[in-house]
């Protein structure tokens, strides 16, 4: 720290300062010293940083179906966003949802000794029984379609849901039918929550939600096979991409076209959905971001400052080739 401030022009506190990511430093000053440090190869010690700041340098990340998308996403920008903070991150992956499990899963990451913990189990039996624990370090949680809060990071997903709704609506059809999330999850809540109050809101029926019991394109699949009995079915909001395809994949195999006959919308934007057959409309939620949000919100909260509610993520509709007008 002493060479890379003899050749940036400043003092180890302002090293230190532009090290630590704090904001009382200028542009200028900031861009001399990391020119500095990549000129001299300069690695922080944090081993020395923990022993100076009294932190493990550690964050927990407790876990539940790292498989399933948004999950898996957010994950990476944790892992990132920490690694830019000088954090290391420790994962405990969960069996199952109840009282012992996540206790036993939360006390597993203390004896780790880290200094927060973020919890990426997005189901309303996670969320219940968290609530329920008492923890020595601060916990953020991702709560898909929960309201602002400053122990929580979301994406307005109602507000997506109702986007495509709106979408579909426009474009002349009648209604539009959903097939929706599994059961327990929070994701599966609230794009059906905003699927049902665009289309109350308008006017128009709401039929029954097409259930299903996983994130699969299977299941999209399945959906499909039921609603194509009906003649009425001219759009669909499938609850995710995967469900979309699906869904399309047995529309081609009945000869019933896409969008002629029915128009198809996802969510999530999956990296494939553009490249489907046809591409999908969809709704882009930025993952990653949920992950930069909640590693800022829980250091925020280790360092004492005064937490305000983290903004919801705004989610993006991408219209592509598998919507279009009604058919007459």
């Amino acid at each position: 720290m002493v060479d890379v401030a003899r050749l940036a022009g400043v003092s180890q506190q302002t090293v230190s300062r532009v090290v630590n990511r704090a904001e009382n430093v200028t542009p200028e000053i900031r861009e001399r010293v990391e020119q500095a440090i990549e000129q001299l190869h300069y690695r922080r010690n944090t081993a020395a940083a923990a022993l100076a700041s009294n932190r493990t340098m550690n964050l927990g990340v407790l876990s539940y179906a790292l498989s399933v998308h948004g999950t898996s996403l957010a994950l990476v920008g944790i892992s990132e966003q920490a690694r830019r903070h000088g954090y290391s991150t420790r994962l405990v992956t969960l069996a199952a949802l109840d009282h012992a499990t996540v206790r036993s899963a939360l006390s597993e990451l203390s004896a780790d000794e880290v200094d927060g913990i973020i919890v990426l189990a997005p189901l309303t039996a996670a969320m219940e029984v968290l609530r329920g624990i008492e923890s020595d370090v601060p916990i953020v949680t991702f709560e898909q379609g929960s309201t602002e809060s400053a122990t929580s990071v979301s994406i307005d997903e109602v507000h997506g849901a109702r986007m495509v709704v709106r979408h579909l609506l426009d474009l002349g059809h009648a209604t539009v039918w959903h097939i929706a999330g599994p059961p327990g999850w929070m994701a599966s809540d609230a794009r059906q929550l905003g699927w049902r109050t665009e289309l109350s809101e308008r006017g128009r029926i709401v039929p029954p939600p097409i259930s299903t019991t996983d994130w699969s394109p299977r299941a999209g699949y399945e959906a499909a096979a039921r609603l194509a009995e009906n003649l009425n079915v001219t759009a669909i909001f499938a609850a995710n991409d995967p469900f979309a395809l699906g869904a399309m994949k047995f529309f081609d195999e009945q000869n019933i076209a896409v969008p002629g006959r029915v128009s198809v919308v996802g969510f999530d934007n999956v990296a494939e959905a553009k490249y489907y057959n046809p591409s999908l409309t969809t709704v882009v939620l930025d993952f990653e971001e949920v992950g930069y949000r909640a590693v800022d919100q829980i250091l925020s909260m280790m360092r004492g400052d005064e937490t305000h509610g983290v903004p919801l993520i705004e989610p993006q509709l991408i219209v592509r080739d598998s919507t279009g007008p009604a058919p007459s």
